[in-house]
């Protein structure tokens, strides 16, 4: 495993090695001694093609993640919303698959959202902080400020998702995470 930054500060790359032989594949995804972090629980999600899901947060009781795809591939998606941090606002993009074996650590404080390409997605995750429903809150994936390009206009996006806050509403009644 080898860990990589982004332009976003403690947004983490990590590269993991696919080992492939005539029976499948065997990847480590996660060592405590080379990404230091505590984590408490896991999920994993599944998702069709073509669905969106996200710009998720928690308001209390922020969590960090540490996003695996163990099957198919997704664009991976976040936005920056800690409280005077210098990359307030900005976007962070990245495709994450089975195949290229990239994973993605994404502090506290970071909206994200993702879009799967494949027939049937895997996502698993690490969090450090456990699910909180009535501190869960989200920013709308199609926000005209944030000028997000996604890969299709056509996407399956839950009801919820549709009815998040814009950017400019998350200013005005969160300021920051």
């Amino acid at each position: 495993m080898q860990i990589k930054k982004t332009s976003l500060k403690g947004l983490l790359i990590v590269k993991q090695k696919n080992n492939s032989d005539n029976r499948g594949n065997l990847r480590e995804t996660f060592n405590d001694k080379i990404l230091k972090r505590k984590f408490v629980f896991d999920y994993c999600t599944t998702s069709k093609k073509d669905v969106l899901r996200g710009f998720h947060f928690q308001t209390k009781f922020k969590q960090s993640k540490y996003v695996n795809v163990v099957k198919g591939k997704i664009l991976d998606v976040v936005i920056d919303l800690r409280k005077k941090s210098k990359t307030f606002g900005k976007v962070y993009k990245i495709i994450l698959s089975k195949k290229n074996a990239i994973s993605l650590y994404i502090p506290a404080g970071f909206a994200h959202a993702y879009y799967s390409f494949d027939k049937e997605n895997i996502i698993y995750y690490k969090l450090d902080n456990y699910y909180s429903p009535k501190n869960e809150h989200g920013i709308r994936y199609d926000d005209k400020d944030l000028k997000i390009k996604w890969p299709k206009k056509r996407l399956i996006v839950s009801k919820k998702d549709k009815n998040l806050l814009s950017f400019q509403e998350f200013k005005k009644k969160f300021k920051s995470l």
